[in-house]
């Protein structure tokens, strides 16, 4: 099992996590800098191109304030490979046998993704507290998290797919959500224009949505 302290940390340092993918490793640092400028110091840099542990090293060795991770992690070696490249969490879109019995072996926080109460009753029997819920809008949303919260009090998720900024506060008004995953502050357009001061912007209107985070998770 990976540190439950360690995540727990990471999760409640920021409302929203942005799910960034890379195209251009040149992006990487500027991106990192005006996320963090606009007050998200969380950044999950998928594994969706070739280019994710490049830019997650870039982001480690070069922006400070940034606490990057490693996102669409499919293969144990993969976390591996994140925390080499310095990497201080990894998220999982499931959670395989596998993965989560690497992750025992590797410096580096797991998030595992859940999208059934079956699946998350399987993470608590291995002392998770933590978990990705995936995707979060089709797999039922805030209503569904919040059906779950009374059966499953021990499990904290960070909600992520399909949701928005106008979404987003019924999420996080939720007692076992600790946090939310989003991609709409962070688009490909905007980076391949080099929208950093928009990217800025958009992180900041993110970043005022810890105001609607439930009391116990922010």
């Amino acid at each position: 099992m990976s540190n439950q302290t360690e995540i727990e940390t990471i999760l409640r340092a920021v409302p929203v996590i942005p799910v960034v993918i890379i195209d251009d490793v040149a992006h990487a640092v500027p991106l990192a800098r005006a996320l963090v400028a606009g007050g998200l110091t969380v950044i999950e840099i998928t594994l969706r191109t070739a280019f994710g542990i490049d830019a997650i090293r870039a982001i480690s060795d070069e922006v400070q304030d940034a606490i990057a991770g490693v996102g669409t992690v499919l293969e144990p070696e993969q976390l591996a490979e994140a925390a080499a490249a310095g990497a201080r969490f990894a998220v999982s879109p499931g959670a395989t046998p596998r993965i989560l019995d690497a992750a025992v072996d590797q410096n580096i926080s797991l998030l595992p993704g859940v999208a059934t109460a079956s699946e998350a009753m399987a993470l608590l029997e291995r002392g998770y507290r933590f978990a990705k819920f995936f995707p979060a809008e089709p797999a039922g949303g805030a209503q569904y998290l919040s059906a779950i919260a009374s059966p499953l009090p021990q499990l904290r998720f960070c909600p992520t797919g399909g949701i928005t900024l106008e979404s987003a506060p019924r999420y996080l008004k939720l007692s076992n959500v600790m946090c939310v995953g989003g991609s709409w502050m962070v688009s490909r357009a905007a980076m391949a224009a080099g929208d950093w001061a928009g990217i800025t912007a958009q992180a900041a209107q993110a970043a005022a949505l810890n105001q609607f985070r439930h009391a116990d998770n922010g």
